[in-house]
């Protein structure tokens, strides 16, 4: 199995700890090991036959830093010149696999996602990868614990199967409405759309020569000359980034392809989006406060809160349902039931210049 994690995210969201050349993938939300280094960690015991890192130029450089404390599989970073979404970076990722091994079973992971058993994604991804040798598009569907409207849902078709799966997918649905997501959540054959993916190299190519042909088209000169390894694959890249469309694999393949199965999976799984996740991989105090990196937290009449400090004290005197973020050269405070809008506040700081805060 070969694993491809896509890091070329922002995580606007979790300004102002998370940055432009280092943002949430490449820092350490919880106070140890960054998020990516935690993704890469948790694969290693499958023995990959090899793992790719798609990331953007700007963070290439602190990827690869990353990245060399682990030398017990081959590790790629593929750098994109700019960033085009999901479907590109995969199709990038399927071409250098496929030029070396055109029928090996690929694994994608987001870098920036939080798994509490890490042993249940191991064994999911394994089971799932039966199915993907059968040529099969697998996705992973996290059995939802609540009606959450943040994510999006995968529906399977679990009349004619039992078991495990792997089910027929009927439809992905979007981010839906409260009264929605309760519905689905009683139903029992929703599931949270987690973005992880795995496929064979060439059936994830030929079901993007059927509804991106434009893309594969593009990716043709990397099956033939591609490697990860090659002096001339940076040029060969940007030539393929040249005018292409952003869209994500699963608007533009994974919606459209009737090869499509899901594979429930329960792991402790959160996509930490934003700090208002903090609750979900840390266990907050009897306040319902969580405090991150601070030298401590002095609490009067204070609870609910969320807060992340550069190893200074921090103390609250009558607030609730707050998020207190203080780095270096910024301090956020912002609602909990706002945390979403964290990147309104980037978009407001680019707007205005203030480029040294992004």
């Amino acid at each position: 199995m070969y694993i491809v994690i896509l890091a070329g995210g922002s995580g606007t969201r979790f300004w102002p700890l998370s940055r432009i050349a280092l943002p949430k993938q490449l820092i350490s939300i919880t106070g140890d090991r960054s998020m990516l280094q935690r993704t890469v960690e948790r694969v290693l015991p499958l023995h990959p036959k090899r793992i790719l890192i798609v990331t953007n130029h700007l963070q290439a450089a602190e990827t690869s830093r990353q990245m060399s404390l682990y030398d017990s599989v081959p590790i790629d970073v593929i750098a994109e010149p700019v960033g085009r979404n999901t479907a590109p970076a995969i199709g990038l990722a399927a071409a250098l696999i496929a030029a070396r091994d055109p029928s090996g079973v690929m694994a994608v992971l987001p870098a920036d996602h939080f798994i509490k058993n890490e042993t249940a994604l191991r064994d999911t991804l394994v089971f799932a990868a039966q199915a993907a040798g059968r040529g099969s598009l697998v996705t992973l569907g996290i059995l939802p614990s609540r009606p959450e409207t943040g994510y999006g849902y995968i529906e399977a078709d679990m009349t004619a199967i039992t078991g495990q799966g792997p089910f027929p997918v009927t439809r992905f649905v979007e981010k839906p409405p409260l009264d929605e997501a309760v519905r689905y959540l009683h139903e029992g054959n929703f599931f949270w759309n987690s973005g992880m993916f795995i496929w064979r190299a060439d059936t994830i190519l030929e079901e993007m020569a059927a509804y991106m042909p434009s893309l594969r088209a593009k990716l043709e000169p990397l099956l033939h000359s591609g490697n990860s390894g090659d002096a001339g694959l940076k040029e060969r890249i940007a030539a393929l980034y040249q005018d292409l469309e952003s869209v994500s694999i699963d608007y533009a393949v994974m919606e459209k392809s009737a090869k499509v199965q899901m594979v429930p999976a329960e792991m402790g799984w959160s996509d930490v989006g934003s700090w208002s996740a903090l609750p979900e991989v840390i266990e907050p105090d009897n306040s319902g406060t969580v405090c991150v990196n601070a030298g401590g937290h002095i609490a009067v009449d204070s609870s609910d809160c969320l807060i992340y400090s550069d190893g200074r004290m921090v103390a609250t005197v009558g607030v609730h349902n707050m998020v207190i973020v203080s780095t270096q050269d910024a301090i956020l405070v912002c609602d909990r039931e706002r945390c979403q809008d964290v990147k309104k506040v980037v978009e407001q700081l680019g707007a205005a210049g203030l480029t040294a805060y992004l």
